[in-house]
């Protein structure tokens, strides 16, 4: 029995002092927006919108979220809110066309983060994290993708879900 025992408290040991270090994103697309003025650079959501910000919500439930990001649009952050609410985060923002910053890497670094863009900047964030080009543009009709990338010791992977 001490043998054992000693066999599972090296096996133990031996794991925790091999830490890996992971960075995991969670990307997602702002929910429906209004699409009533076409000339609204800054619409909210709709009502189909702000269902699904609840339902987000509901998916990232189990998840442990260190930090929500989001562009600084009513729809990103409409969207955004629910989950970030849910969490007791702030909702901290990025720009787009600084996606995947040196100051962004570093401030999630180790860290589970929900990252809330647009059809032409969530596939985007997610190659730059990948280092290449694996995701196209999200077709405007699309709300629903959500891209899971995982950074384990500067080895990233990225599985892409359609969450309806």
């Amino acid at each position: 029995m001490k043998k054992l025992v000693l066999a599972f408290s090296v096996l133990f040991i031996s794991l925790n002092s091999y830490s890996q270090e992971i960075t995991t994103y969670y990307f997602i697309r702002h929910a429906e927006k209004l699409r009533i003025d076409k000339t609204d650079r800054n619409p909210n959501l709709n009502d189909d919108g702000l269902k699904r910000a609840e339902a987000w919500k509901e998916v990232f439930s189990a998840i442990s979220f260190d930090a929500v990001y989001s562009t600084d649009y009513s729809r990103t952050k409409l969207t955004a809110k629910p989950t970030a609410d849910s969490k007791n985060l702030p909702i901290l923002l990025y720009r787009p066309d600084n996606m995947y910053s040196e100051a962004f890497q570093n401030n999630t670094k180790g860290k589970t983060v929900l990252v809330v863009g647009h059809s032409n900047t969530t596939n985007v964030f997610a190659n730059k994290v990948l280092g290449e080009e694996k995701y196209d543009e999200i077709n405007d009709s699309n709300n629903s993708n959500l891209y899971i990338v995982t950074v384990i010791d500067g080895k990233p992977s990225a599985i892409l879900l359609k969450i309806n």
